[in-house]
């Protein structure tokens, strides 16, 4: 005969059943709860990107006076003042290119000019006169880009391309750079701010850290510096050359230079290097700037090619004047 359960021992299991459910539900939820902490703590401990430091005030109106110069770093690190200044002429600075290093964009960032007058926040510029000219100029550089990404909202991405460049290089004779002692740690390396151009026949001496570019009559330029590193050297001849330079001279001093050589002004206006004959000479009858650079200072530059870093130019809008 077959034997029957117990009310008492099936209502046993039952419960015994349920309180196993209960607690297997119970253990997932607590699984489940723990999974989402770790997700979450690992959301919230990925590093994130860094916001752009940004002026505390900045003034961009429209410019016709036609005179240009840039101000930043050095003494007064409180400001940034551009006169007279393209939107891409303020793009290469913010990035630290070249013209022909950035690409895209509408024909105004050429034409159109502006004037810029911008305040680094108190507590922010005091940090930045203890440091050398070269990381003030960095700092500086940040804050511009956080000026066009707001006032012109621009957008830009950055490409590498294989293009020709220059090496600046030693001449077989050796350098006839005169080497001196550098400057103070606030006029270390880095783009020297542009100042007017002096007047009279007679301009004054290029302060220490810095240096001056002139063009004269029958478009004879003349480049002088005062204990000035190499990297000065190669950013003005790379942008006079409209071409990506490298420096491999090996000379790591401060140097008093002076480069005088012959230049077309191009169709924008702009100042390009006549290319030399056989001999050296180019057709305006003077002295190219390659020849120039291996007679008055013993380096010589060679043509190769090299990654080079450019940007393209993704969005801009023109900027409301305030």
């Amino acid at each position: 005969m077959a034997s029957q359960r117990s009310p008492i021992n099936s209502s046993l299991g039952r419960k015994l059943l349920v309180a196993s459910l209960s607690m297997a539900v119970v253990a997932a939820a607590i699984i489940l709860g723990l999974l989402n902490m770790a997700q979450a703590r690992a959301q919230t401990t990925q590093p994130t990107a860094t916001p752009l430091p940004a002026f505390e005030v900045a003034s961009v109106k429209v410019n016709h006076s036609g005179t240009s110069f840039v101000r930043m770093g050095g003494p007064d690190v409180s400001r940034y003042v551009a006169s007279n200044i393209s939107a891409k002429m303020l793009i290469t600075i913010a990035y630290n290119m070249r013209d022909f290093q950035v690409s895209g964009g509408p024909g105004w960032i050429n034409s159109d000019k502006f004037d810029i007058n911008a305040k680094v926040e108190d507590s922010l510029a005091e940090q930045m006169q203890k440091l050398p000219r070269a990381q003030q100029q960095d700092q500086m550089r940040l804050l511009l880009q956080s000026l066009l990404a707001d006032r012109f909202k621009l957008a830009v991405s950055h490409e590498t391309k294989e293009l020709p460049i220059y090496a600046l290089v030693v001449a077989k004779n050796g350098s006839k750079l005169k080497e001196v002692p550098p400057p103070d740690a606030q006029a270390g390396s880095g783009r020297p701010p542009a100042v007017p151009p002096p007047s009279g026949p007679n301009p004054p001496p290029v302060p220490p850290g810095m240096f001056r570019m002139m063009i004269g009559r029958g478009g004879v330029s003349t480049l002088t510096a005062s204990a000035s590193p190499i990297s000065d050297l190669v950013m003005m001849l790379s942008q006079q050359l409209g071409r990506q330079l490298v420096d491999q001279t090996g000379l790591k001093g401060t140097y008093d230079f002076t480069l005088q050589w012959t230049s077309d002004m191009g169709l924008g206006g702009g100042v390009l290097p006549v290319a030399p004959d056989s001999t050296g000479a180019n057709d305006a009858g003077g002295t190219s700037i390659f020849t120039a650079l291996q007679d008055q200072l013993g380096l010589r530059l060679e043509s190769t090619k090299g990654p080079v870093g450019t940007i393209v130019i993704d969005h801009i809008e023109e900027p409301t004047e305030n």
